[in-house]
């Protein structure tokens, strides 16, 4: 189980394929707020969910000054699939190693319909303009977390 981010550590760095296969770093977003958040898989219920929800509310964050990038162990083609069928317009990113998951503490134990299992944890990290972790949020649900994140943050 990889340690928990706290606010105040620096971000750990990546650069992943989008849906694309283009690279996206978290170094792309220096000088802006970035909110990154770990999903399980793409065209799952929780998941579509969640990335409509930030794509709904991309205007209201972007104005805000934040970016969006979600990361899941997802190969990009899915993400492309995703994006295509359900009119994303939120950045995705794959990490079938699960190396920048791990990095996050976004993998690891947890609990689902009553057993432990390994897995994503469903995660959301604010990092600012720095590139340190302003907020981590970690267990988060799919449904309603955008707008109470976005309370929150009060944008």
């Amino acid at each position: 189980m990889s340690a928990r981010l706290q606010p105040g550590d620096t971000a750990p760095a990546f650069t992943l394929p989008d849906a694309d296969g283009k690279p996206v770093s978290l170094a792309d977003h220096l000088g802006r707020k970035v909110i990154v958040y770990f999903y399980p898989a793409a065209l799952t219920p929780g998941c579509t969910k969640q990335a409509c929800d930030f794509t709904d509310n991309l205007d209201v964050l972007a104005e805000a000054g934040y970016d969006v990038i979600g990361v899941s162990p997802d190969k990009p083609e899915k993400l492309a699939k995703f994006r295509e069928k359900e009119h994303l317009k939120v950045t995705l990113v794959a990490d079938p190693e699960k190396e920048v998951l791990q990095a996050y503490g976004a993998f690891g134990e947890k609990t689902m319909y009553g057993k432990t299992v390994t897995g994503v944890i469903r995660s959301t990290f604010v990092v600012d303009e720095q590139g340190k972790i302003e907020h981590a949020f970690y267990n988060v649900r799919a449904t309603g977390h955008v707008a109470k994140l976005i309370k929150d943050l009060k944008v």
